[in-house]
């Protein structure tokens, strides 16, 4: 080297000095963390009070700081590489972040796709929120079952569906309309709807994302006591003024979730921008940084740097707006005894309002369905279907003739039952942990378990190629690295179900199990863990499914010894195999639906089974 540095002895030397003068620091952590231990479950020995860690201590302790690890590291690699690389300062990454040439066009497009489809989906998502919760148009389970549309078919099978739906010239739908267009004297040789275009885009962004602000609106409309939108129809305004004065400000707090988590959803999106973006020229951030890191080569890892801090510049941007929303004033929501729920009765606009539910259904799952299933039956893409020859013959090659797809789908459901396995049990130990240390501790804890769910996928991602893929861990390629990758970035959802399921474990039980002798670790298997079974279940079923359908990581962690589902996708996609990619999006959607509804069944049963034994109580 030109200044005559040995760059390993270098780097050695300046990592002894560094832990050197982080060993107080070190000690004192590890002292903090001894002495809290000791004091979560602690028993007396004589005259001498003598405070251990019971098992459960240790074991939470563990599980904390493995997770607490696996959210930060990465993040911080990230920003260090910034203005840090090769042991000196180099801000070539953040100069990247603003002098590349096309990065204005890139900023636009995402923000135009991400902002129109969040707008619309707000709008959408919010109105059959109210349907559902404030009027007599609810439709039981079907309503209940429309926040899982997107894990029933995920992003990359949906919009796989519409291409070949709606595809210019090959479209099925498209052909179908030109058919009924012909005895009107209209002769069309392409269209009449194009998927590969600014609207096509935007469309398929909003049906994924209508679900996120479905759940968080029906959440908080009801948490609201619908007597005060009475006495504002009482005292004579209309149900818009209404909606205006009162509903929409009560549920601002679940409005601002709802943007946040659009913002965070769009700008973290890979699959849909890849199969539906790319056909229509407009490249925004997700795809750019994918290719930077898994199509080029050597990968631009600095580029993909200075892009993934934008996402983090505009989704922490999101959040400040949030906090802005919640900081606006007061919101009035009221709970207690005195909470009551009355239902609008819409009459004859009653099926209309159902319509636009169903009208959803139909476009987020049933159409895209129906083309996948037609293309794989019928062994290639054609808007004429030879309805006599349709066959399995696809469907056999894809589940047990082609070997990289076989091992594709045996990996994935690998990854996602051994991922969400441990990731529930991790879950549940650390909801209760939280619950158990309360403030202070808990909530740091539970701050940093949630931390990769307020960051985008895309940057995590290039956080675990910076942290795993080279010395001192090697993991570049391997089953491990995915693993731990989809541990990090779903936890948090599993973390909430989990929170859920403990917030029912009443404090009295597990103090009533104590009192008769049980420890701790008795306690949890016999006591917690058979309470939470029915949440732990639908959170393990929620993380499989987003584990096996996931694209964004899989696209950048994934390669050819270790390929997955998701990996295995964009690779059929490229090579333009369209009855492949049919029938695998297929696969991937039975399974999962497979996996929802038996979290459905497990769930339902659990309900009437506390319904029964509070009516026996």
């Amino acid at each position: 080297m030109p200044d005559g540095r040995i760059p390993g002895r270098n780097f050695l030397a300046r990592f002894q000095r560094g832990a050197a003068a982080h060993t107080g620091l070190v000690r004192a952590l590890a002292g903090h963390i001894f002495m809290s231990a000791s004091a979560y479950f602690p028993f007396s020995s004589g005259k001498r009070s003598i405070r251990r860690p019971s098992l459960l201590a240790i074991i939470s302790y563990l599980v904390v700081a493995f997770f607490a690890f696996l959210a930060i590291y990465p993040l911080f690699l990230v920003l260090l590489r910034l203005v840090y690389s090769d042991g000196r300062f180099d801000p070539a990454p953040l100069l990247l972040m603003v002098t590349q040439p096309d990065v204005g066009r890139l900023l636009f497009n995402t923000i135009v796709v991400v902002g129109a489809s969040s707008l619309l989906a707000l709008i959408i998502g919010s109105i059959m929120a109210w349907i559902n919760e404030r009027t007599d148009a609810g439709m039981g389970l079907l309503s209940e079952a429309l926040p899982l549309v997107p894990f029933l078919l995920p992003p990359i099978a949906g919009a796989i569906g519409w291409v070949l739906l709606l595809s210019d010239r090959a479209g099925l739908l498209n052909a179908l309309f030109r058919k009924m267009l012909l005895p009107l004297g209209i002769e069309m040789k392409s269209g009449p709807f194009n998927i590969y275009s600014w609207t096509g885009l935007i469309f398929v962004y909003t049906v994924y994302a209508i679900p996120y602000v479905y759940l968080l609106v029906s959440a908080g409309l009801r948490n609201v006591d619908s007597s005060l939108e009475e006495q504002s129809r009482i005292c004579g305004n209309g149900l818009w003024k209404t909606m205006w004065l009162v509903t929409i400000p009560a549920v601002r707090p679940s409005l601002g979730a709802a943007l946040l988590l659009l913002v965070w959803f769009g700008f973290a999106l890979y699959s849909v921008p890849a199969v539906i973006g790319t056909g229509a020229q407009i490249e925004v951030l997700p795809v750019r940084l994918v290719n930077l890191l898994s199509f080029t080569y050597p990968p631009e890892t600095a580029q993909a740097i200075g892009l993934g801090m934008i996402v983090v510049l505009i989704v922490g941007g999101a959040w400040l707006l949030q906090t802005r929303i919640l900081a606006g004033g007061r919101h009035a929501t009221v709970g207690g005894k005195g909470h009551r729920m009355s239902r609008i009765e819409l009459g004859r606009w009653r099926w209309a309002a159902r319509s636009v539910v169903l009208a959803y259904i139909l476009l987020a799952a049933v159409l895209p369905m129906i083309g996948l299933m037609l293309v794989t039956l019928n062994g290639f893409w054609t808007p004429n279907i030879k309805w006599g020859a349709l066959s399995l013959a696809t469907f056999r090659e894809v589940l047990f003739e082609d070997a990289v797809t076989v091992t594709s789908l045996k990996n994935s459901i690998l990854l996602g039952i051994i991922g969400a396995t441990i990731g529930m049990a991790a879950a549940a130990i650390i909801s209760l942990f939280v619950r158990e240390r309360g403030r202070g501790v808990g909530r740091v804890v539970d701050g940093l378990i949630k931390l990769p769910a307020s960051i985008s996928t895309i940057v995590l991602a290039v956080g675990f190629v910076l942290a795993f893929s080279g010395p001192p861990f090697g993991l570049n390629g391997t089953f491990l690295i995915l693993l731990l990758a989809y541990l990090a970035l779903y936890l948090p959802q599993g973390s909430v179900a989990a929170d859920a399921a403990a917030a029912q474990v009443g404090n009295e039980l597990t103090e009533a199990s104590s009192i008769s002798g049980a420890g701790p670790t008795r306690t949890l298997l016999r006591v917690s863990l058979p309470l939470m079974l029915a949440g732990l279940v639908a959170g393990w079923a929620l993380l499989f499914v987003r584990m096996i359908g996931d694209l964004t990581a899989s696209a950048i962690l994934a390669g050819t010894n270790n390929p997955v589902v998701g990996f295995r996708i964009l690779e059929v996609y490229q090579g333009g195999s369209f009855a492949t990619l049919a029938a695998l999006s297929t696969v991937l959607t039975l399974v999962s639906a497979a996996i929802v509804v038996l979290m459905l069944v497990v769930t339902r049963r659990s309900d009437r089974s506390k319904t029964a034994i509070r009516a026996g109580g």
